[in-house]
C-alpha cells in the first residue's frame, strides 16, 4: 500500500479533485433544482446536456494530453474547477444547462487525462494502482457531500462552497505534476488494435456500473429528501454513504488485488450492487435506504478497476493500450447517462421504480462478464 501511494503521489490529489466536485454536486441537487426552477425530467435533460459535454470532451482527451504532455492532468483539473463556477450561480434553466455542459466537458476531459495517465504508470511500473486512486476518488467524494450538506443546513449558498473548492484545486495541482519523462515529452501514443469482443462486452459492464454508480450520486439525496421526508443533512448522507463505502471498498481491494480471481470478484460484486438497489428502493425509511446505499457502495466499487485489471491482462502488450482506452470511454458513457435515466424513470413512475429499474440493469453483468470471458 505504501508503495502505490508512492508510485500514485501524482495522480492522487487528481482523483480527489474529481471527487470533491461531483460530492458537492450531489448534495446541493435537491437545492440546485429548486433553484433554477427545473422538475425531474427537465433536470434529467440537464444532466443529459452535461454528459454530452462530458464524452465531447473525452474524444479530444487524447489529443490534449499529447499537446500538454506533463501539464495535462494539472491543466485540466483548473479547467474544471473554473467551469463549476458559473452553474451555481444562474437561476435560468436554459443557462444552467448550458453552463452545465462546459462543466461535464471540464470533467470529462480531466477523467480521462487523470486515467490515461495511471494507466500509462501501471503498464509502465508494473504495479496495480486503479483501486488505491478510485478509492481516493470515493472518499474525496464521501467527505465533500458530507461538509456540502451541512453547508445546505447553513444555509450557504453553492456559489459559495464552489468557489472555495476552486481555490482548492488551484492550490492542488501544483502535486498533479508528474516527473515522469515520457511524459515531458507528450507522452506516447496508445497502441491500436482490433474493436474486439473484449473491448464490447468489458466496455459494457463497466457501463452498467457506473451507471450505477452515478444515477446513486445524483438521486440518492432527493431520494431520502423526498420519498422518504428526510432533511437536507439526511438527504446529504446518502450520496455520502454511497462514497465512504466505495471508497473502503476500493481500498480493501488494493489490499487483496493479485489474490482473488477478477472474474470473481465482478460477478459477486455485481449481485451484492443489484441487492443494494433494490433494498434502496423498497426502504421505508431513510436508515433503510442508507444500508442500501451502502451495500451498493461496497458491491460496484471494485468492478471498474477490477475489470480495467481484467481488460489488460486479456490484451497483448501492443494492444493493451488500445483495450483500456475503448474500455473506460464506453464505460464512462454508462457514468454520465446513469442520471437522466433516473430521472426520466423518476419522473413518470418515482424514484422508487428507478431504482428498481437500476437493480435490474446489473444483473446483466454476469451475461457481460461470460460473454467477455468467450471473446477472449
Amino acid at each position: 500500500m505504501l508503495r502505490a501511494i508512492s508510485l500514485s503521489r501524482h495522480d492522487l490529489p487528481a482523483f480527489a479533485a474529481q471527487g470533491i466536485y461531483w460530492g458537492a454536486f450531489a448534495a446541493y441537487v435537491p437545492q440546485i433544482k429548486a433553484h433554477v426552477g427545473a422538475g425531474d425530467g427537465a433536470f434529467g435533460v440537464i444532466l443529459l446536456i452535461t454528459a454530452a459535454g462530458a464524452m465531447m470532451a473525452m474524444l479530444f482527451a487524447p489529443a490534449f494530453s499529447a499537446r500538454f504532455g506533463r501539464l495535462a492532468v494539472p491543466l485540466a483539473s483548473v479547467l474544471m474547477a473554473l467551469s463549476f463556477q458559473a452553474p451555481m450561480w444562474v437561476a435560468s434553466v436554459p443557462l444552467f444547462a448550458a453552463f452545465m455542459f462546459l462543466a461535464g466537458a471540464g470533467s470529462g476531459l480531466q477523467d480521462v487525462a487523470m486515467n490515461t495517465r495511471l494507466s500509462r504508470s501501471e503498464a509502465r511500473l508494473g504495479a496495480s494502482l486503479m483501486n488505491l486512486n478510485h478509492a481516493v476518488f470515493s472518499f474525496a467524494y464521501a467527505a465533500a457531500a458530507i461538509v456540502a450538506g451541512l453547508s445546505r443546513e447553513a444555509d450557504v449558498a453553492p456559489g459559495i462552497v464552489f468557489a472555495a473548492l476552486g481555490v482548492l484545486t488551484l492550490a492542488g495541482s501544483a502535486l498533479m505534476l508528474s516527473d515522469d519523462t515520457a511524459e515531458s515529452r507528450g507522452g506516447a501514443r496508445a497502441a491500436r488494435g482490433g474493436f474486439g469482443g473484449v473491448v464490447l462486452w468489458g466496455g459494457l459492464i463497466a457501463l452498467v456500473a457506473f451507471l450505477a454508480e452515478n444515477a446513486t450520486e445524483g438521486w440518492s439525496a432527493l431520494h431520502v429528501e423526498r420519498t422518504l421526508g428526510g432533511s437536507a443533512a439526511e438527504g446529504a448522507l446518502g450520496p455520502a454513504m454511497l462514497g465512504l463505502t466505495m471508497g473502503v471498498g476500493r481500498f480493501t481491494g488494493q489490499l487483496v488485488v493479485g489474490r482473488l480471481l477478477e472474474t470473481r470478484v465482478i460477478f459477486w460484486s455485481a449481485l451484492v450492487t443489484s441487492g443494494g438497489a433494490l433494498l434502496a428502493a423498497l426502504a421505508p425509511v431513510p436508515l433503510v435506504a442508507y444500508t442500501g446505499f451502502a451495500i451498493l457502495g461496497l458491491g460496484v466499487s471494485t468492478i471498474a478497476p477490477m475489470l480495467l485489471a481484467l481488460a489488460g491482462r486479456m490484451a497483448n502488450d501492443e494492444t493493451r493500450g488500445h483495450v483500456i482506452s475503448r474500455v473506460t470511454v464506453i464505460g464512462y458513457f454508462g457514468f454520465f447517462i446513469g442520471p437522466p435515466i433516473m430521472g426520466f424513470i423518476a419522473e413518470g413512475f418515482g424514484l422508487r421504480a428507478s431504482f428498481g429499474v437500476l437493480a435490474l440493469l446489473l444483473l446483466l453483468i454476469p451475461g457481460f462478464l461470460a460473454l467477455m470471458r468467450r471473446a477472449r
